[in-house]
């Protein structure tokens, strides 16, 4: 999705837990070999205009980007899962979830 901002960095995990002091981020984990990562995707990608203008939405390529995602866990405080989708209001993670129970309607009921 063009309106997606890649997250390959802890500068970049930093900014994303900056900004949700004004506005919710949603971090996508997607491990990009995966039949499921790729299902949820989908769903995501067809249901976006439930979350396109209420969120910020970053992408992480799990395989590219492992230490990353074992950063965001830790800094998260959430169990590594994937695809798993993390939603930060606050600088806390107000809701989390993954593999089939990806849901853009779920999503948008906590931005």
């Amino acid at each position: 999705m063009q309106n997606w901002k890649n997250i390959t960095s802890a500068e970049d995990l930093d900014r994303i837990i900056t900004a949700s002091e004004t506005k919710p981020q949603i971090i996508f984990k997607d491990s990009t070999t995966c039949g499921i990562s790729a299902h949820a995707k989908e769903r995501l990608k067809d249901g976006y205009a439930l979350i396109e203008d209420k969120a910020d939405f970053h992408h992480l390529d799990l395989l590219s980007f492992r230490s990353i995602s074992n950063l965001i866990a830790q800094t998260l405080q959430v169990t590594h899962q994937s695809p798993q989708i993390i939603v930060l209001k606050d600088r806390k993670v107000v809701y989390t979830s993954s593999h089939h129970a990806i849901s853009p309607a779920e999503i948008a009921w906590y931005l």
